[in-house]
């Protein structure tokens, strides 16, 4: 079972959900029992932004680290008796100007030499867990409706359709594999848009007084609200952040490092691992089995979380973390499936989806798909001379980038001539050489 929390904030957090249009929406907290942080975690926030900025407003202050004002003032109150930090004048809206002392200096020293961190508060991983729970993908039962939108600007057969269907709704792995060139990648970004668009990630998680950043933008893209702060009428925790539904996609570059927490010993501040960044969204390993690190040894790796849908990561303090693993993994590969692994491995991943070569009606369609969206006139007679002229005689195989690419190649040589970009048969002639003799040879 995943660990549950027991304080006050998830109890509260089930309710906000509960009572929320969206499965989870992270209301802003009233108290500082209610951001499940020790008051120290949040005084070497401040202290530490004081000493980068010299001199901040109470209202500054609150904005740089994602809590509210009201619940800092209490902060700064303490630090003032303390003698850690003194008003250095007065600002707008019955706040004042704070600066560090001496003594506050030293303290500040001293956080920044346990940890370089500075920036929004983390989120204690208990209410991590709770909104991974709420937003999960395994909740979702996407309809062919649903699919059919979430496909809409791709070309999917019917017959490929229904396959991906059910593995979608099973929320387990699945194996896309066929020639290079025929949309797997594609398509497995598209399966993210199934599961609704957004969710609610936190910046950065804390457990065991260690802190591991998740949200990343090389992964997530973010929704940006407007800029009252205002969702829905309500105030939300700012320590959060809304994205898009993530698809993380890794290729040969994966190693097992990527997937274990990522520890830096001199600013002691985590790396969360591409399993964590991708719950409640896919992750997907492309052009599998040319890893540098063997396929057996990747998928053993994730046998155990495949089924029990958790996973055990290890802080650098060398505590042992069980976190969700809740999200769909996509394999997508030129090889056959039974080549890379066991069957073992393979029972464990139960849809095997073969992405054949398109039709000539396919292939004529992925056409006019890309003529409308580049920005020309889908000509059929065109697309008829360009089969019988390179690919009926050569014996070479359609694939589904084809024609993405060779009329972009097209509008290439149409923008370099300084003439109207159309589909005409002496066009193609001027690209397609190049273009099959080079990347693909004598296909």
């Amino acid at each position: 079972m995943m660990p549950t929390t027991e304080a006050r904030t998830g109890e509260d957090l089930w309710l906000q959900t509960f009572l929320s249009e969206e499965r989870f929406c992270p209301t802003e907290p009233k108290t500082l029992d209610q951001t499940g942080l020790p008051l120290s975690v949040i005084e070497s926030l401040v202290l530490k932004h004081l000493a980068i900025v010299g001199t901040a407003s109470g209202r500054g202050i609150a904005e740089s680290i994602c809590l509210p004002f009201r619940i800092l003032e209490e902060v700064f109150g303490v630090l003032r008796t303390r003698q850690l930090l003194v008003h250095s004048g007065a600002a707008a809206f019955n706040d004042y100007y704070y600066m560090l002392t001496d003594q506050g200096q030293q303290r500040a020293k001293a956080f920044q030499q346990a940890c370089a961190y500075c920036g929004p508060a983390p989120v204690p991983f208990r209410e991590y867990v709770i909104a991974v729970e709420a937003q999960c993908i395994s909740t979702e039962s996407p309809t062919d409706k649903e699919l059919a939108e979430a496909f809409a600007d791709i070309s999917v057969d019917e017959q490929l359709f229904d396959m991906i269907g059910p593995a979608v709704n099973s929320g387990a792995g699945m194996f896309l594999y066929g020639h290079p060139g025929n949309g797997k990648s594609t398509l497995a970004r598209s399966i993210t848009l199934c599961f609704g668009q957004d969710i609610w990630i936190p910046r950065v998680i804390l457990e065991d007084t260690q802190l591991v950043k998740l949200f990343d933008p090389s992964c997530h893209r973010e929704v940006v609200e407007d800029n009252s702060g205002i969702l829905k009428g309500q105030q939300y925790d700012r320590r959060w952040v809304r994205i898009r539904r993530p698809t993380v996609a890794v290729g040969g570059e994966l190693t097992m490092d990527n997937l274990e927490i990522r520890h830096d010993p001199v600013s002691n501040v985590s790396e969360a691992p591409l399993q964590l960044k991708s719950n409640c969204g896919c992750l997907l390993i492309d052009d599998f089995g040319r890893q540098r690190i063997e396929p057996s040894e990747l998928l053993n790796r994730w046998i155990v979380p495949l089924e029990a849908g958790y996973d055990f990561l290890t802080l650098a303090t060398g505590k042992k973390l069980q976190v969700p693993f809740e999200q769909l993994i996509i394999f997508s590969t030129n090889l056959e499936p039974r080549e890379l692994v066991d069957e073992a491995f393979l029972r464990r991943i139960p849809y095997k989806i073969e992405l054949t070569d398109p039709s000539e009606e396919e292939f004529h369609r992925l056409f006019e798909l890309y003529a409308g969206r580049l920005g020309c006139e889908y000509r059929r007679q065109v697309v008829a001379y360009v089969l019988d002229r390179y690919y009926r005689p050569a014996g070479r195989a359609l694939r589904r980038c084809h024609p993405r690419d060779l009329l972009k190649q097209v509008k290439n040589y149409c923008k370099y001539k300084r003439i109207a970009f159309e589909m005409r048969p002496d066009y193609f002639d001027k690209v397609a050489v190049s273009y099959f003799a080079v990347v693909f040879g004598n296909e």
